[in-house]
């Protein structure tokens, strides 16, 4: 059989998980906190149809270089591109942004048994029981790794940029022991999504934040963690005029990677009908 005709089928492969992650891109993009996908390829084995030949040296015969025919293309990555959304101004004090990196971490404080999660999507909200959650009921996590619960008898409150939560208890400003977490990692690409605007932690991401508390920091951009802005959102950082133009192209790709499939075959049925 033609070896372009299996080049061709792994082309329509590749497009075709190409245009799955452009369309969750494009299906994500009033997603807070939503971080786009992107796919990268690269070329796979090579026939070597002839080897290398050396000069000899002597000035008598040069060298030849390999005769190598290629056999089609794979995904190489499929990369979580981290870059920063637009920010949406909603007023709601428990609306929380942050402005630089980092990750909001949420959970249920219990490490033994439940996993934390990690989360671009600053959309808390305040439970029956005091307590700050994302629309999950998972808590929002102090630097110590606890839930972040106001007190009863707050009558309003406010999150500075640095993570201190300020209380109103009977008219008098009070800054809560808390501070809001913002968990840095080397390789935020290397986080495994969990659905829900979540992402897990993997080993390739950093050292275990969980196991070393000393990653759980205030926003402090010196540390290089990023601002906490109250009142904001972070939107998702998919551009549609980007998607759309790459959709073009992997339809494209598809399209010309499907008429190496039939070229081929118009080719093998022409090799079938020298015999009558």
């Amino acid at each position: 059989m033609l070896r372009s005709m299996y080049s061709g089928i792994s082309g329509m492969r590749g497009f075709q998980t190409k245009l799955d992650v452009i369309g969750n891109n494009i299906s994500n993009v009033n997603t807070v906190g939503f971080k786009k996908g992107r796919v990268m390829f690269q070329d796979i084995l090579s026939q070597t149809v002839a080897g290398v030949t050396a000069p000899d040296g002597g000035g008598t015969q040069g060298g030849v270089n390999a005769k190598q025919i290629g056999l089609g293309v794979g995904t190489a990555a499929i990369d979580t591109i981290h870059t920063g959304g637009s920010a949406m101004t909603t007023n709601v004090p428990t609306d929380l942004r942050i402005d630089g990196n980092g990750f909001f971490a949420v959970g249920t404080g219990d490490f033994g048994s439940v996993p934390t999660y990690y989360t671009r999507a600053g959309n808390f909200t305040v439970d029956g029981d005091n307590f700050i959650v994302n629309p999950d009921g998972l808590y929002l996590l102090s630097t110590e790794g606890q839930p972040i619960q106001l007190a009863a008898d707050a009558t309003k409150f406010s999150i500075s940029q640095d993570g201190k939560v300020v209380q109103v208890i009977n008219g008098v400003p009070e800054v809560s022991t808390y501070n809001i977490a913002v968990v840095k990692f080397a390789n935020p690409g290397g986080l495994t999504k969990a659905g829900g605007n979540l992402y897990e932690y993997s080993p390739n991401a950093s050292i275990d934040p969980i196991t070393d508390l000393t990653e759980w920091t205030p926003a402090d951009p010196a540390k290089g963690t990023g601002s906490i802005i109250a009142g904001q959102l972070e939107m998702s950082n998919v551009d549609l005029t980007e998607e759309f133009s790459e959709m073009i192209v992997s339809q494209r790709g598809f399209q010309a990677n499907s008429r190496i499939i039939t070229t081929s075959d118009e080719i093998l049925q022409e090799i079938v009908n020298l015999k009558r």
